[in-house]
């Protein structure tokens, strides 16, 4: 997240997935462990640790709106880092898309809690991450289905695009682990309810 509370740059498309100047919120994780970065390994370790299934929003599985009018399979390659059922909120139904390493991405049309009720079978006893974007993590915020909450926030100005806190009542955080780097700070909060 931005200083500026922007999980998205504006303008979001094909050729900038999260905004323009959206990827600066991203470039921590890409160097983590290198010299100067060795602060943002554990918080990229937790970040790609395998949970049990996710969820996500249409526009973080893909650009395109309205009808699938192409053979879209996300934006990860043919090996997604999920290795795990990933539910993704759409209006427009969508056959499952198999991938490698274990990830199949299924569309739901019912809306969060039948994308969260989904996902929570799906993972057995393991963990239900909200992968994003802000839409979906703010539908979270409202059906009271997030325990913690881990925001990487970079010194970074963004100026508009997608605000995660957007008409979020506060949820009561607690912070309960920070680190730091030069280049971003981790901080892992529980959610009072």
């Amino acid at each position: 997240m931005s200083l500026d509370g922007f999980v998205a740059g504006r303008r979001q498309s094909r050729d900038h997935p999260v905004g323009v100047g959206g990827l600066k919120l991203h470039e921590w994780h890409w160097h983590a462990g290198e010299p100067g970065h060795e602060a943002d390994a554990g918080p990229r370790d937790e970040l790609l640790k395998r949970r049990g299934a996710y969820v996500m929003g249409r526009n973080m599985f893909g650009p395109i709106r309205g009808d699938w009018d192409e053979d879209w399979r996300g934006w990860w390659g043919e090996e997604p880092p999920y290795h795990a059922p990933v539910f993704v909120l759409t209006h427009h139904a969508h056959d499952p898309i198999e991938m490698a390493g274990g990830t199949t991405f299924h569309f739901v049309t019912e809306g969060f809690d039948a994308a969260l009720e989904q996902a929570r079978v799906a993972a057995g006893h393991r963990d239900v991450d909200i992968a994003g974007g802000a839409s979906t993590v703010r539908q979270a915020f409202a059906a009271q289905a997030i325990d913690e909450l881990v925001l990487d926030i970079v010194p970074v100005l963004l100026g508009e695009g997608e605000r995660l806190f957007d008409g979020v009542d506060d949820p009561g955080l607690e912070p309960i682990d920070v680190v730091h780097s030069a280049h971003a700070t981790h901080i892992r909060y529980r959610i009072g309810h």
